[in-house]
């Protein structure tokens, strides 16, 4: 949809005309699993689907938000005064929290917002639309308001809209890649200090694809908070000796040499995948550099390995999708990526052979699953932004 549909449609559901339009991207990480939160590195890329947002400022405290992806849910009013999560707002939790964050923060609103939201971002795959929709809404927010906000942040107002406003404990990679993404470019995040450096994706041949399960998953619902608490607790036990503020900071040395501290063997195995999958994702980052994808692609393989072991995030249908992934001629690696329980996963695919892998992948998945997979060529685009007509 272009933005003069999306400006027309806004003209029709809210009656005003002259809305600014912006847009914010999902994301796929290439490397870095559940260690965001745990104060380690990342490796996402910003993609080239969007949530976009048509929004105009209104004179009143009144929110009307609408979303064509969520026709059924119709339009959702709200309080600029009065904000607060209801289940029943569905979708617009996500907008509304960012609302939220913002006013918490002291930023002031002389008045509310109509705001219609559109996306072909896919919804349930683990390429967080939910970031996309949260970003979308605060580029929008700090171009009409006038606030100034850098894109830094406006990625903290969005995780702490998901984190305080929603109730999903995620960590920072999300909002950050959906707002700092760089056309052709990885970036390398360090989630302790919000350090951040661009890759040039330069694969050579190789397409990135990405595989989608379609086994919904609802992170909020899922083991993702608990996941998050046993690491939190492992990390504590360690700190009784060890001078640390996350898991992050241990080598793979430091962290054998104290691993009795935790007492849990299965916190223990959570605390060994933040540790080992931190230093993965710094090693993968340098190979990549190197231009050495085979080395980055076993990297790959190694994670996911690492994400059904030791963080049990995988399930079934992601594991049968990374297996039947590593069996084709021209795989160089695959991994599950998102918070896991569902979604998708991320393999690089020599060009020559993308046709026989999708087919090939398929087939063993769908016998091996009964779902039907959905494969996207994934290109690194741009960060949340204004649209110019």
């Amino acid at each position: 949809m272009n933005t003069q549909n999306l400006k027309r449609k806004f003209t029709e559901i809210f009656g005003s005309s002259a809305p600014r339009v912006f847009c914010a991207p999902a994301r796929v990480n290439l490397i870095g699993e559940h260690t965001d939160y745990n104060g380690g590195h990342v490796f996402p890329c910003a993609l080239t689907f969007n949530t976009y947002v048509a929004a105009a400022k209104r004179t009143d405290g009144k929110i009307r938000l609408y979303s064509l992806n969520f026709e059924k849910a119709g339009l959702v009013e709200a309080d600029l005064n009065h904000l607060a999560h209801d289940p029943k707002q569905d979708w617009a939790n996500y907008p509304l929290g960012v609302f939220w964050a913002m006013q918490k923060r002291g930023l002031s609103f002389d008045g509310g917002a109509d705001m219609l939201f559109w996306g072909d971002v896919p919804l349930g795959a683990g390429l967080s639309s939910s970031a996309s929709i949260e970003l979308a809404a605060a580029a929008a927010l700090n171009a009409l308001f006038g606030f100034g906000l850098p894109q830094t942040e406006l990625a903290k107002i969005g995780q702490e809209a998901e984190n305080q406003f929603v109730g999903m404990n995620c960590g920072i990679m999300d909002q950050f890649a959906s707002a700092m993404g760089k056309k052709d470019h990885a970036i390398l995040l360090d989630c302790h200090t919000l350090k951040y450096e661009y890759a040039p994706l330069d694969l050579k041949g190789v397409s990135i694809l990405i595989c989608n399960t379609n086994k919904p998953h609802n992170l909020i619902e899922s083991k993702y908070n608990e996941r998050r608490a046993q690491s939190e607790h492992a990390l504590k036990q360690l700190q009784s000796k060890l001078n640390i503020n996350a898991l992050g900071e241990l080598t793979e040395e430091a962290f054998e040499r104290n691993k009795e501290l935790i007492t849990n063997p299965v916190e223990r195995k959570r605390a060994k995948h933040a540790v080992y999958e931190n230093r993965r994702t710094l090693l993968a980052a340098q190979k990549l550099a190197q231009g050495d994808l085979k080395a980055f692609g076993q990297l790959m393989n190694d994670s996911h390995i690492s994400l059904r072991d030791d963080y049990e995030v995988t399930g079934k249908e992601l594991d049968a999708m990374a297996e039947a992934a590593w069996k084709q001629d021209g795989v160089l690696g695959a991994r599950m990526t998102g918070g896991g329980f569902g979604g998708c996963v991320v393999a690089l695919v020599k060009d020559e052979a993308v046709e026989d892998f999708k087919q090939n992948v398929a087939r063993e998945y769908e016998t091996a699953t009964g779902y039907k997979p959905d494969f996207y060529a994934a290109s690194a685009g741009d960060g949340a932004r204004e649209l110019k007509d």
